[in-house]
């Protein structure tokens, strides 16, 4: 029969202290003195003492969850922000749970719902929109990474995207491209919006025109790159570089030319946005602007941390940086026609 696991009474008991002595040292509350503190923690491994996580969180009110709420689990690119969320979280004994929206309004009020009934304590959120509700969102702790919500309230850990896609842009014109077109993200969300309005600025800059139809509507996945270049190839003056809104519709885009009949970077060239893994992994190796995922995840968790701690939220966007890694899905442009409007 084994026996059964030790208590806080025990410690107390073996070391003639008070019960909540004991509590106090091992909640890490800072009420204990030395040298007691350090003699109820090593009574307490030495006797391989655990705490009653149920019972502490039914008497705190708390889940000690938060959750990670993506749009698409499917995407390795909130892996790397998982990563940083999750240890951020560890540190503070919080576990975390990733929430799958795909897209569907009902999955995600699910989600906030959990949150409203205390089955969470907060929540990260990363799918660039709310789900329409009858209870009030505003006052639940939630904290906006990477998407951009507009008029929530709730504090965002972002980048730059508009600046990050002009920078891409303006790498193509630097390598002679003038026939550039965009497959964009999904235009009813401000993330899309900003890195679409940064590839426009990039082409006004450089007094070149849009012809009608080289900026594709896109979904971030990658049968959207593919559906997006296709229509560009169709047309006669096909653009000799493509800029896309993330790295997943950038490899759809490359399978596309390649099923043409079309070498990259030799032929279009192709920058992507995001940097997940498999950029350096497909070939040629994705040119695209890389975020720091898991600084960022940790940054969110911490925010929300904060908040959850009764704390005040940042008076606006956290804002981290970007950085434009160069690699073999670009080089300069070959001779072209001129544009025809």
């Amino acid at each position: 029969m084994n026996a059964r696991p030790p208590k806080m009474k025990d410690i107390a008991r073996t070391l003639g202290v008070s019960s909540a002595t004991v509590s106090r040292a091992l909640s890490g509350t800072g009420l204990v003195a030395e040298p007691t503190l350090t003699r109820i923690r090593e009574a307490a491994e030495a006797l391989d003492y655990r705490p009653n996580v149920s019972a502490r969180n039914l008497r705190r009110q708390s889940s000690m969850t938060v959750l990670m709420v993506v749009r698409d689990i499917g995407n390795p690119f909130y892996l790397e922000v998982m990563k940083g969320v999750e240890a951020a979280a560890r540190e503070a004994g919080y576990a975390v749970l990733m929430g799958n929206a795909e897209n569907d309004p009902d999955r995600e009020a699910e989600y906030f719902a959990m949150l409203r009934d205390g089955n969470a304590d907060g929540m990260v959120l990363m799918t660039g929109k709310l789900p329409s509700s009858r209870f009030r969102l505003d006052r639940l702790p939630v904290v906006v990474a990477l998407e951009s919500i507009e008029g929530t309230g709730f504090p965002h850990v972002e980048i730059d995207n508009h600046g990050a896609a002009r920078e891409a842009v303006r790498h193509l014109i630097s390598l002679g491209h003038r026939r550039i077109a965009h497959i964009a993200g999904p235009l009813a969300e401000p993330m899309a919006i900003r890195r679409r309005d940064g590839f426009r600025a990039a082409m006004a800059e450089a007094g070149l025109p849009i012809p009608a139809g080289y900026e594709q509507a896109g979904d971030y996945l990658l049968q959207g790159g593919r559906d997006g270049c296709r229509a560009l190839l169709a047309r006669a003056d096909a653009p000799t570089a493509i800029f896309c809104a993330n790295d997943e519709m950038a490899f759809g885009a490359i399978h596309e030319l390649r099923r043409s009949g079309l070498d990259v970077p030799r032929d279009v060239s192709v920058v992507g946005f995001d940097d997940i893994y498999l950029s350096q992994a497909i070939y040629p190796p994705l040119t695209t602007v890389s975020q720091p995922r898991a600084e960022i995840g940790r940054m969110a968790m911490g925010v929300l941390l904060d908040i959850m701690a009764g704390g005040k939220p940042p008076d606006g966007p956290v804002m981290m940086p970007t950085t434009l890694m160069l690699r073999e899905s670009t080089a300069p442009a070959r001779e072209f026609e001129p544009l025809r409007g």
